[in-house]
C-alpha cells in the first residue's frame, strides 16, 4: 500500500477584521480539500467553531473512505461491495488494521492466535455472576472489556509490533466469548466454552445458542450472513465511537480501555442502537395494524420519526444497506419462513423511494434499516443488536487506535467558545436572594 499523506493545494486567505491570515490547503488522495487551521489561533487569536465537528477534519487517516454524495464506502481503497462478496471478516479485519490484504501465512497465523486466545480466564467467568439478569448486554460488554485488561497485563504496553498483534488478536477473539456470555447471563442460561474446531462466526453462534446437552448447528448461509454483517460494520471513518477510541487512545490509554470507551459511545440510540429503533418501529406498525401510507403522512407532519432513513454522511443510498437488502430475504427463504416485518420494511422502502418528500431530503434507507432484519432472521435477540455491531466494529477501533499510536499523536484537546456568565464575585449564602 502506498502511504501517501495529504498533498499541498496552495494557500487560502482568511480575512479577519484587522488581519489577513494565510492557511494551507491540503488535498486527500480522493480529492478531498481541507483548510489546515492548526496554526490559526497562534497567528490570529481566533479558533474555528463547528458544533458536532460536522465540517471538521480531525485527523488524516488511511483506514476508510466515504463519499456520501455518491454512496461509496471503501476499506483501505477496496470497495465494500468487493469485500462483502469475496472476503471474510478476519481477512477484512487484518486489511483494516495493517493496510493490505493479508498473505495466506499471515491469515493462518492470526487465525491460530484467535483460537489460542478465544477462552477467557475462569475468574472472568465468575464475574458474570455479579451482574443482575436485567443487566443490558452492552453494559456487561464494556465492563468486561475493561476487565480483560486486568487478566492480560502482558500486552498493555505496546513495546513492539508482536505485542500489538497479540493484543489485537485477544480483543477480536475474546469479544465473541464475552458477548455470548453477556447474552447467556441476561437470559439465565449456562455459559458455553468456545470450540477451537469452529471458525470465527460459527464459534460465536455456538457460544450463543448451544446447550450443554445439544450443540447448535447453524446453516452455512446463516454463518455467511453473520460474516457479511460484521464486514459491513467493521469501520466507517470518524464516526462517534471511532472518534471516541481515538480521543481516549490519544491520552496514552491502552487498547482495552480505549475500545471499552468505544463500546459506551456505540451504545447510544443515535449510533449503534439505531437498528433496534427500526425493529421496534416495525413491530409497532405490525401490532397496531397502521397502514404504511398513514405512517408516511404522520412523518411528513412531523408527528412521528421514521427510523432507518437518512444518514449524517450519505446523501445517497447507503451502500451497506444495498448489500443487506439483497441478503436478508435469502436468509429468510433458506430458513423457510416469512417475516411480516420484512414485508412492512419492503413496502415502506418502496413508498419512500418514490415520494418527493423523502427524495428531496436525501432520506434513503441506511444500514440500520436492514441490519436489524438480518439479525432477526439469524435469531439474534434485539437487546444483542448493538453488541453485534460492537463485535463487527472492533477491528476498525483497533485500526483507529493503532493509527493514533503509530503517529505518536498529541493528546486530543478541542477548544471551545465560552458562552457562560462573565467575571463575577462569590456571594455568601446569607446574602443570596
Amino acid at each position: 500500500m502506498t502511504n501517501q499523506g495529504a498533498q499541498s493545494g496552495g494557500m487560502a486567505r482568511l480575512q479577519l477584521p484587522n488581519k489577513e491570515v494565510e492557511l494551507p490547503i491540503v488535498i486527500g488522495t480522493e480529492d478531498e480539500h481541507a483548510i489546515d487551521v492548526t496554526k490559526l489561533r497562534g497567528e490570529s487569536g481566533y479558533i474555528t467553531l463547528d458544533e458536532g465537528y460536522r465540517n471538521t477534519g480531525s485527523v488524516e487517516s488511511k483506514i476508510s473512505f466515504i463519499d456520501g454524495e455518491k454512496g461509496i464506502l471503501r476499506y483501505r481503497g477496496i470497495p465494500i461491495e468487493q469485500l462483502a462478496e469475496h472476503s471474510t471478516f478476519i481477512e477484512t479485519a487484518l486489511l483494516l488494521i495493517y493496510g493490505d490484504l493479508p498473505t495466506a501465512d499471515h491469515l493462518a497465523q492470526f487465525r491460530d492466535m484467535l483460537i489460542e486466545h478465544e477462552n477467557i480466564h475462569e475468574g472472568m467467568r465468575h464475574c458474570f455472576q455479579g451482574f443482575p439478569p436485567t443487566g443490558h448486554p452492552m453494559a456487561i460488554l464494556s465492563s468486561m472489556i475493561n476487565t480483560l485488561s486486568c487478566y492480560n497485563t502482558d500486552v498493555l504496553r505496546m513495546e513492539e509490533e508482536g505485542t500489538f498483534e497479540n493484543a489485537a488478536a485477544r480483543l477480536i477473539s475474546k469479544i465473541r466469548t464475552v458477548a455470548a456470555a453477556a447474552y447467556r447471563t441476561s437470559s439465565g442460561m449456562p455459559l458455553m466454552y468456545p470450540d477451537p474446531k469452529l471458525a470465527y462466526c460459527k464459534n460465536f453462534l455456538h457460544m450463543m445458542f448451544s446447550l450443554p446437552n445439544r450443540a447448535y448447528e447453524p446453516d452455512p448461509d446463516i454463518v455467511r450472513a453473520l460474516s457479511l454483517f460484521l464486514i459491513l460494520h467493521a469501520d466507517h471513518e470518524q464516526n462517534c465511537s471511532a472518534a471516541t477510541v481515538r480521543m481516549v487512545g490519544s491520552s496514552g490509554a491502552n487498547l482495552f480501555a480505549s475500545c471499552a470507551a468505544g463500546v459506551c459511545a456505540l451504545w447510544g440510540p443515535l449510533h449503534g442502537g439505531a437498528n433496534v429503533a427500526v425493529i421496534e418501529q416495525l413491530q409497532r406498525i405490525h401490532a397496531s395494524g397502521t397502514s404504511i401510507k398513514e405512517l408516511i403522512e404522520r412523518v411528513k407532519r412531523k408527528e412521528e420519526r421514521l427510523f432507518g432513513f437518512g444518514h449524517g454522511v450519505y446523501k445517497n443510498y447507503d451502500p451497506r444497506a444495498h448489500i443487506l437488502r439483497d441478503h436478508a430475504p435469502k436468509v429468510l427463504a433458506k430458513l423457510g419462513r416469512q417475516d411480516p416485518l420484512l414485508d412492512i420494511a419492503r413496502e415502506l422502502e418502496e413508498i419512500c423511494l418514490s415520494d418527493d418528500y423523502f427524495i428531496s431530503r436525501n432520506l434513503y434507507p441506511n444500514v440500520d434499516f436492514y441490519s436489524g432484519m438480518l439479525l432477526r432472521a439469524m435469531g439474534i435477540p434485539v437487546n444483542m443488536y448493538t453488541v453485534m455491531f460492537a463485535i463487527g466494529r472492533m477491528p476498525g477501533w483497533i485500526a483507529q487506535w493503532k493509527e493514533v499510536h503509530d503517529n505518536q499523536s498529541r493528546i486530543y484537546r478541542p477548544r471551545q467558545v465560552y458562552t457562560g456568565p462573565p467575571l463575577r464575585d462569590y456571594v455568601p449564602v446569607e446574602q443570596r436572594a
